[in-house]
């Protein structure tokens, strides 16, 4: 038997490697054109960001663009830096903030696509080998361009059969030798006690071993802005929160109807104008139809939507630099479990969807995801709703190519299509390859628009991006010997900014402390720091929901952190941009119901509610007895009067009125602003559970009936006192 499996380990591997050999012997002859590094020279950028009212004012201004791009996500930035850097002057639109969509949504990795490879070698699909290959090439130029926002992962694949471990070994070899000269790190196989002491989570039963394979990973929303600012830097006009009403179009030379320009609203200043333009880039990504529709009303719809959801669970639930590859789910789908900024995020579901806006994650995904995580994990690690930290949905825009007559097989790659207006459509394909999805676009652009560049070629792939000119991975000890910041805080400010950490750090506010000296954290849980957010408005944004999810990602990690640090963020935010006291109560509901409603709020509160009681009787015995303690004037429920009294009993007298109303908010489902009995069971049930993860009101109660207890400890005297008896 182990003879026949082992030449059946030989035969798949012979076989893989033999197809990647073959696919690659056929790829060098028709290999994409690469630009040559070393006689191309890299144009000079502004030392100064120009604020967004001279970004507005420069799109009123009249002056005919060589491009305006429509869309503010990784593909639409990544055109403004192409078109930019080759000398076409550009601008760019989008209609709320950049990365709001599917660009700030992903799983944050920088990959070639291993499931692809396996697809390509498998189908001998050569189309499919040289879309992987491209993505590593993309994926090496990305760990460069931005090395402070990026940096090389880990990912474990656990085995379970052992017949497979020469299967899947041969499998990620062949991913390295795709890579070539632009690998990341090479991969390498794995005892059962090795992968156990690096992943200590991992299932033991059965497990056989492991293979460890590197990609990258990146913090994609500030991504995607320090692309959009590398842009700015270079001359390029980039404006959020800016809406396309309506494209204009002229007769050419021709007599044909092409393009000229659009109609926009600033909905910050509420003010329309028109923006004049020889082309325009349609890079919308789920919205894609929209655009296209508006410039030819009949044209079919190309974009097929799928919703992917992820969740963020504490950093317990993973090494912090290792991640993990489940390569076959129950229903046949891959799912990630990778550490990221400190906690771990898992992910993703694959569901056809509806093009919205606010796409919301569901419980039955998020159910989904979890039971999948169990499979992996031993039994030491119990995994509970109640860890949910945050949950979210991004919508992927697959799209079928309209270049093609038979529209009803989906793109496995991106599509660059030119209308008969000159509408230049780019859509489908994904982050690591936004920088060649860019480059492709403006070629085409630059074709049927008969653009003049000052450089024929593109430049982007050797510029640095925002932030990564100067900065070195020990660049935080100088932050924290020069300004007196926290280690944490410096290490943070240098991996999310990169050289521009000490612009930020200049604005931090006096802590009134010995150390740290400087940095008031807006949360103490995360290192984020008041000068962040004043630094953010330099930035582009414009609304809390632009800074608590995309300046930083408090949103994306800790829904229920980002809730209680809201007012901090909207206070500076007035500050900063003058906002009247409607204005800000108008940005804290306005961001409340997006954490609610797009970052999983709403659906763990719900989660909560649905839970039945279960409690044995002496339980709830004791909780009832809690209970009472707390309600001292025998009202029948809990008001915020009685926390206080109760958290100043414990010694903690400082604790202010937003902490007592986020205390009362995590039990309090009625919304009535006060506690009754059958909350607190049903919140004790969910802890039993592990539908909810902790309650500051649960504890609050154990630790009042601990005093309790001493109290009456206190008033009996003991047998021994009194002498052993009369």
């Amino acid at each position: 038997m182990s003879s026949r499996m082992f030449k059946f380990g030989v035969t798949a591997a012979s076989a893989c490697v033999g197809s990647v050999v073959a696919a690659w012997s056929i790829d060098r002859w028709n290999s994409p054109h690469v630009v040559n590094n070393a006689v191309a020279t890299p144009p000079k950028r502004k030392r100064t960001l120009p604020l967004r009212a001279e970004q507005i004012k420069s799109l009123m201004s009249g002056e005919e663009f060589d491009v305006l791009i429509i869309g503010g996500g990784a593909t639409g930035a990544g055109c403004a830096l192409d078109a930019q850097t080759r000398g076409l002057k550009t601008a760019l639109v989008e209609l709320d903030d950049f990365a709001s969509g599917t660009s700030s949504r992903s799983t944050k990795l920088i990959h070639g696509g291993v499931r692809y490879l396996q697809k390509a070698i498998l189908g001998l699909d050569l189309e499919q080998y040289r879309m992987v290959k491209e993505a590593l090439q993309e994926r090496a130029t990305m760990l460069e361009s931005a090395p402070h926002l990026t940096h090389p992962l880990p990912i474990m694949l656990p085995v379970y059969t052992w017949w497979q471990v020469p299967y899947y070994w041969v499998g990620i070899k062949a991913y390295d030798l795709v890579a070539g000269d632009r690998n990341v790190k090479s991969s390498y196989l794995l005892s059962k006690n090795d992968a156990l002491e690096l992943f200590p989570m991992l299932k033991k039963d059965k497990l056989c071993g492991a293979i460890v394979y590197y990609d990258g990973q990146q913090d994609d929303a500030r991504m995607c802005l320090a692309v959009a600012l590398t842009a700015a830097r270079h001359g390029a006009t980039v404006c959020n929160h800016v809406e396309v009403k309506e494209l204009l179009k002229k007769p050419d030379s021709k007599g044909k109807l092409v393009l000229c320009g659009a109609k926009v609203k600033d909905h910050i200043s509420g003010k329309e104008f028109t923006v004049k333009a020889k082309c325009i880039i349609n890079a919308t990504g789920p919205f894609t139809d929209s655009i296209r529709k508006m410039d030819d009303p009949t044209v079919k719809s190309i974009c097929c939507p799928s919703s992917g959801v992820h969740i963020v669970l504490p950093g317990y639930y993973s090494p912090d630099q290792m991640g993990l590859l489940d390569p076959s789910t129950s229903d046949g789908r891959v799912i990630f479990f990778l550490p990221w900024q400190r906690q771990t995020i898992a992910g993703t579901t694959d569901l056809p969807c509806e093009i919205t806006h606010s796409p919301k994650p569901t419980e039955d995904e998020i159910q989904f995801i979890l039971s999948e995580i169990k499979n992996y994990l031993n039994a030491d690690v119990e995994v509970r709703r109640g860890d949910v930290l945050s949950a979210w949905s991004g919508i992927r825009p697959l799209v079928s190519d309209p270049n093609k007559d038979d529209t009803q097989s989906l793109a496995r790659n991106h599509i660059v299509h030119v209308s008969q207006s000159n509408l230049i459509t780019i859509a489908g394909g994904k982050w690591t390859t936004y920088r060649a999805m860019a480059e492709h676009t403006v070629d085409a652009a630059i074709k049927a628009c008969n653009l003049k560049p000052e450089r024929a070629e593109a430049v982007t792939s050797y510029l640095k991006i925002e932030g990564g000119q100067g900065w070195t991975p020990t660049m935080y000890i100088r932050l924290v010997q020069d300004f007196g910041l926290e280690c944490e805080v410096a290490q943070h400010l240098a991996k999310s900014y990169g050289d521009r950490a000490f612009a930020v750090s200049k604005m931090a506010s006096l802590t009134g402390k010995r150390w740290p000296i400087i940095g008031n954290r807006i949360h103490p849980e995360f290192p984020y720091i008041d000068a962040e957010i004043r630094y953010g408005v330099r930035e582009y944004a414009c609304s809390a929901v632009d800074m608590i999810a995309r300046r930083l990602r408090l949103a994306f990690l800790n829904v229920q952190a980002a809730s209680e640090a809201l007012p901090v963020v909207v206070d500076i935010m007035g500050e900063e941009l003058g906002w009247s006291k409607d204005e800000k109560e108008r940005q804290i509901k306005h961001a409340t119901e997006f954490l609610a409603n797009e970052m999983g709020h709403a659906i763990n509160r719900t989660s909560k509610e649905r839970i039945p009681i279960k409690l044995s009787k002496e339980e709830i015995q004791t909780y009832v007895k809690r209970f009472q303690l707390i309600d001292k004037d025998k009202k029948g429920y809990v008001s915020i009067n009685d926390i206080r009294r109760a958290l100043k009993s414990f010694g903690d007298g400082d604790v202010s009125g937003e902490q007592l109303h986020e205390i009362l908010k995590e039990i309090d489902t009625n919304m009535n602003g006060q506690v009754e009995l059958d909350e607190y069971l049903q919140m004790m049930s969910a802890i039993k559970t592990g539908d909810v993860a902790y309650s500051r009101f649960a504890r609050m109660a154990e630790l009042e009936e601990a005093k309790h207890e001493a109290a009456n400890l206190k008033t009996k005297i003991s047998v021994d006192r009194s002498g052993g008896g009369l």
